[in-house]
């Protein structure tokens, strides 16, 4: 499988925010995103998983096969905002995703205690800290397998342990085949990830990435 960006362009309000945007990511492959607030960052991520329309160029999954035909069908979208209700218990809401998206390759159960919460599933979530909830949100990626992951800020609200197992499970996920796209601006523990830089006048880019237009293309 392989996600490929063709000279992407994005837009927020009517203004683009970057055009020119080039990269193909295979199996086992991530890349993190950087930059300076408001360089398009979250707007890329938006708009690869088909929350925002492309401005320019196209975005699409190929070899994904009848289970994955489409970006939409093979991606986790883990924004700034968790997706949880604060009145449904942790273990309701990862059940309501997990009905949603699909089985993973593990139960509710086994996911909260993958992230350290599995003793805390019966409680509401607007109970938990802000902590517990990024904690409960990664749990999301877990219950339903989706080879395709697009983080936005994954590590806000998490502590260092909690910053070290979640890198143990961004390790795993590409390990067994799986994709990340992650806008940072911390590190996020994937040493072999390449690196776009957004909303510099001369972008910088990391392993085998080129320039293009506004931005760059992993090759």
């Amino acid at each position: 499988m392989r996600l490929i960006a063709e000279n992407l362009g994005g837009e927020r309000g009517g203004d683009t925010v970057f055009s020119g945007i080039g990269f193909a990511l295979r199996d086992g492959q991530a890349l993190v995103v950087t930059g300076p607030n408001g360089s398009g960052k979250s707007t890329l991520l938006r708009v690869i998983a088909g929350l925002l329309p492309v401005a320019e160029g196209s975005v699409r999954i190929e070899d994904g096969g009848e289970a994955f035909p489409s970006i939409a069908s093979a991606c986790h979208y883990l924004g700034h905002h968790n997706a949880m209700k604060t009145a449904l218990s942790v273990t309701e809401n990862l059940r309501f995703w997990r009905d949603f998206n699909g089985d993973g390759h593990i139960g509710v159960e086994a996911a909260l205690e993958t992230v350290g919460l599995g003793s805390i599933g019966h409680l509401p979530f607007g109970y938990l800290s802000t902590g517990q909830r990024r904690r409960a949100a990664i749990a999301k990626l877990l219950v339903s397998h989706r080879p395709l992951w697009l983080l936005d800020e994954p590590t806000a609200g998490l502590d260092k342990a909690s910053e070290g197992r979640f890198a143990a499970l961004m390790t795993r996920h590409c390990e067994e085949g799986g994709m990340i796209i992650a806008a940072t601006h911390l590190p996020l523990g994937l040493d072999k990830a390449e690196e776009l830089r957004m909303g510099l006048p001369s972008p910088l880019w990391g392993g085998s990435i080129r320039e293009a237009e506004r931005g760059g293309g992993l090759e």
